[in-house]
């Protein structure tokens, strides 16, 4: 196992340094010049030439890129154009509210998720299932910005049980996290169900049942716990897709975490930060799809890794 991570860092370096040109070239290509949005709207164009060349905009963009690389490795991402702060500030002092809106959602999702799903799959044909999958459906479908809103209007306009927006309290959670969380839960009831009806046609469940062994142990032992493969997976991917999308549940609900940060970077073109901050939604893509393999080891103790 421990060859295994090895192997897999080792091999995350080359996608690293792919995602980091991409990332480098996309933000450098997209219309808008950083530096007259800083000098701002009467600037001349001497004030416009000198603050270009004081950020290091009149550098050619390899010369750029391979500044940023280098001073990335050493753990520093640049300090920010709009603020002068040096980035990873910036980013650290946003990244626990962006951490503590992603645990809100995962405290109850994936659980609610699997659970639809595993009953659906149990109850299959019956009202159970209709109503569970009609359910995650709706939840796929519905847009979250739609969500964001509505349950603005409903439980913070119209009934005043829940603040509209901020993240001071335990109650500031509660919309947020279910706007991010509902996607998650209904994309893993559907794959749940899925994976838990393909492996209550395996051979070994119908050994086990005719073994005489309790129908309780059989869907959890051998059913349930067998068809976790394909649902971590699933899992994996939606955990990461959570700080990215932050982004718009940050903007809604007025929340100052990273993905706020990022849209007011984008709006001032500050290249520094949003550099920064999609690398590590990138880097925490790449990690989260590692812990996901070795999982695979720990549900099922058949895997092994050569």
């Amino acid at each position: 196992m421990g060859r295994y991570v090895a192997r897999r860092l080792l091999e995350t370096i080359p996608l690293m340094i792919i995602i980091s040109i991409v990332v480098f070239m996309f933000i450098h290509l997209i219309p808008g010049d950083p530096a007259k949005t800083l000098a701002g709207v009467e600037a001349s164009l001497e004030e416009v030439e000198a603050l270009r060349e004081e950020l290091g905009l009149k550098d050619p963009l390899i010369v750029q890129y391979f500044n940023w690389v280098k001073n990335a490795l050493s753990g520093d991402l640049g300090r920010s154009f709009k603020s002068n702060l040096p980035v990873t500030e910036l980013i650290w002092s946003r990244f626990q509210f962006t951490i503590r809106l992603v645990f809100a959602g995962l405290v109850w999702a994936p659980f609610a998720g699997i659970f639809i799903g595993v009953m659906c799959a149990i109850k299959r044909g019956t009202w159970v299932d209709l109503g569970g999958m009609l359910f995650a459906i709706c939840g796929l479908s519905a847009p979250g910005f739609w969500l964001g809103l509505m349950g603005i209007q409903f439980f913070s306009v119209k009934l005043g049980w829940l603040p509209s927006g901020g993240l001071e309290s335990w109650k500031h959670l509660i919309l947020p996290s279910m706007v991010m969380g509902t996607g998650i839960m209904a994309t893993l009831a559907r794959y749940s169900r899925s994976s838990m009806l393909e492996t209550l046609r395996e051979d070994y469940v119908r050994t086990a049942r005719a073994k005489g062994q309790r129908e309780q142990i059989v869907m959890f032992r051998h059913a349930f716990m067998n068809s976790l493969i394909q649902v971590v997976t699933i899992l994996g991917l939606q955990i990461g897709g959570l700080l990215s999308g932050s982004v718009l549940t940050e903007t809604i609900f007025s929340i100052p975490g990273m993905g706020r940060l990022l849209t007011d970077s984008i709006a001032y073109r500050d290249y520094p930060t949003i550099q920064g901050i999609l690398l590590i939604f990138a880097l925490q893509y790449v990690l989260i799809n590692l812990i996901v393999d070795v999982l695979y080891g720990v549900i099922n103790p058949k895997i092994r890794y050569d």
